[in-house]
């Protein structure tokens, strides 16, 4: 094994929950403002998974106040505290762009049934 691999594996988490496109999540931030650091919490519908490994990223989507909002956070960063999951989605798409473009209850995920 080579160097950068044992930095990757090193620094990749353990915990990791298992996030799958059309999940609704809540993800906390943690944010640092000067000296002060806070946790901020983004809740949203995961529309895209990208890569993976240490470099894998996930794409969550909110409407807030009439006005799309896309975050792309990467699995193992310091910054992302936790990954809750509030709702399992079902969907038969990799990636849920299509969502961008509906409003209401058409940008809706169908949830699991159990």
């Amino acid at each position: 094994m080579n160097a950068l691999e044992q930095i990757s594996k090193s620094s990749m988490k353990e915990n990791v929950p298992e996030i799958n496109v059309g999940d609704t999540i809540k993800v906390h931030v943690r944010i640092q403002e000067g000296e002060k650091s806070r946790i901020q919490v983004f809740e949203g519908t995961v529309i895209a998974k990208k890569h993976g490994g240490i470099s894998e990223t996930f794409t969550v989507r909110r409407v807030a106040h009439g006005v799309g909002i896309e975050r792309v956070f990467p699995v193992h960063s310091p910054a992302v505290d936790k990954v809750e999951i509030v709702r399992k989605g079902v969907v038969r798409r990799a990636k849920l762009y299509y969502l961008r473009g509906r409003v209401g209850k058409a940008a809706k995920v169908k949830g699991l049934v159990r």
